[in-house]
């Protein structure tokens, strides 16, 4: 304080009490934000005892963002602290959103790889009016369905368009500056034009049904979900969907195959709810057969676009809808156990009889000692071999036999796997096989499983792992092949292991979508490793 018992501070004073550098205090007092109370004879500012309190109200304004002008007219009282505030909040959230718009733009141009070029027609996307977006839409719907008389197709894609609210997130915008990237692909436009052709080619002559994932409202119900084109119920198709999702996720969880006779129950009773969606359509079936099968399986085979699964689920993101369940696991599933089992039969339970659970765990053990053992001699240079399995490499080949194991185990542990194309291999074969068979054999025992059944129509565990022996049994006979190795896998469990194949799969058919291939003449006095082999579609000779 100034020794003259007057109560001032010195700027120097004002800065040691407050914390505020002595060159700010100088520029805001130039500024009239804190003008001193008197000088000395010097010519020295002296400020008087509400200078701290008055410094602190212009240190958080400023922190705050306020402007110098701004803070000036509320000190001078021209204006009130909540006015200023309101002003400047309004004009930061402006500043925010054109923030949010340049990064969703850069980290657009980050992911997508863009080239520098490209900057200036994403920021022009970014900043398009709603209008502007729809008509991006519009061109791009009539121009991928020109000529094709679909216009109920046509008009629920048209009525599907990317609203961003006014405030958008990064992930809307980003969503928008992807979807607008994507409507310019010829592949969705091809995808598009293809679904619009089946529409209208297979609706009703009373009328026709909307767009895939589109509702009579034009909102997108579920975009990822197969639609069923010439189905005049348009909710009863939605339902049906909802339902093959369900048993489609369930026969994955309960690690049914799609062509094991445990698959046949679960594709029957989805013919039977979807046998009604198709009433009024051209010639339609009225009962489960080879006809209703093939023309389900050809819907779902027409619907199955990942492209045009990735522009409705844009769409949603655009607009802040809720993204739908995934369909792409349980339509993998249901379009290949259609394959599988083209025609209805009648299901043998005695297929699910017969599994010891403790036969199958000594055989999964046998059958995995020795395939450990061909794995072990699998050289880096041998994985690029070619095998006998579905034009395979060695490392493909091994790749699946870890994923089986992983998927076994999942199912044991009733959190399935849905990683079925990631790299389960590594980068060494040996290691990742051997952890695969521990923890496969540790969940095998530690849950219950041999002893549980799994699924609506109650598979058993042990023949869901009998399953994997099978498996693990015939690749290996693959993976011998492959590297001039002997075949007799397994003596001990080979017998009975095929004995198992004949049972579990011995009703399905041998068609396109299974697993396996038409049944083949094995050589006299083959051993039961070799005439597995043979009964699973490989050649022993």
């Amino acid at each position: 304080m100034n020794e003259d018992g007057t109560g001032l501070l010195t700027i120097g004073e004002l800065a040691g009490l407050t914390g505020v550098p002595v060159k700010t205090i100088r520029s805001w007092s130039d500024q009239d934000l804190l003008p001193p109370a008197a000088r000395t004879p010097a010519g020295y500012r002296l400020y008087g005892p509400d200078a701290p309190a008055r410094l602190e109200i212009v240190r958080s304004l400023r922190a705050l963002g306020i402007g110098l002008a701004d803070i000036r007219s509320v000190l001078h009282r021209e204006r009130t602290v909540a006015e200023t505030a309101a002003q400047w909040a309004d004009a930061l959230d402006a500043q925010i959103r054109t923030l949010r718009l340049q990064s969703a733009v850069l980290r657009s141009v980050a992911t997508r790889g863009s080239a520098a070029e490209e900057l200036p027609y994403m920021t022009e996307l970014a900043r398009l009016s709603a209008r502007e977006r729809r008509l991006i839409i519009t061109d791009f719907v009539e121009d991928a369905l020109d000529g094709v008389d679909a216009p109920a197709y046509r008009s629920g894609l048209l009525a599907a368009t990317p609203d961003l609210p006014d405030d958008p997130t990064p992930e809307q915008i980003g969503a928008w500056l992807e979807l607008a990237a994507l409507v310019r692909e010829p592949e969705l436009r091809a995808a598009l034009r293809r679904l619009a052709e089946y529409s209208a080619r297979t609706a009703e002559a009373a009328g026709e049904p909307g767009a895939p994932g589109e509702s009579q409202a034009g909102e997108p119900d579920a975009p990822s979900e197969p639609p069923a084109p010439g189905a005049p119920d348009e909710q009863a198709a939605i339902r049906v969907a909802e339902l093959m999702r369900v048993r489609g996720e369930a026969a994955v969880a309960a690690g049914i195959a799609p062509d094991s006779p445990a698959a046949e129950p679960v594709i029957a009773e989805l013919v039977a709810a979807w046998l009604p969606t198709q009433t009024g359509t051209a010639d339609p079936p009225t009962e489960d057969g080879p006809a209703a099968r093939a023309r389900l399986l050809e819907q779902l085979e027409t619907a199955a676009e990942p492209v045009v699964e990735r522009y409705w689920q844009l769409l949603c993101t655009v607009t802040g809808r809720p993204a739908p369940p995934r369909w792409d696991t349980a339509g993998a599933w249901t379009t290949a156990a259609l394959r599988a089992h083209p025609g209805p039969y009648e299901l043998d339970r005695s297929a699910f009889d017969g599994t010891d659970p403790d036969r199958v765990l000594r055989a999964y053990t046998q059958v995995t000692r020795d395939v450990a053992s061909l794995v072990a001699a699998v050289r880096p240079e041998d994985l690029a071999l070619p095998t006998p399995c579905a034009g395979w490499t060695v490392r493909e080949l091994l790749d699946h036999m870890v994923c089986e194991n992983l998927m076994a185990t999942s199912i044991a542990e009733v959190t399935p796997r849905a990683d079925h194309t990631a790299d389960h291999l590594g980068d060494d074969h040996r290691t990742a096989f051997a952890d695969s068979v521990h923890a496969a054999r540790a969940a095998f025992t530690g849950s219950g499983m041999l002893h549980r059944t799994y699924g609506p129509y109650e598979a058993p565990g042990a023949m869901i792992v009998q399953q994997v022996v099978v498996e693990l049994l015939a690749h290996g006979w693959d993976l011998a092949r492959a590297l001039g190795a002997p075949t007799g896998l397994a003596p001990e469990a080979a017998e009975e292991t095929l004995a198992a194949a004949r049972r579990i799969y011995g009703a399905a058919p041998r068609t396109e979508g299974s697993s396996f291939a038409p049944e083949r003449p094995a050589p006299p006095g083959a051993g039961a490793t070799d005439r597995l082999a043979a009964f699973l579609g490989r050649d022993p000779a």
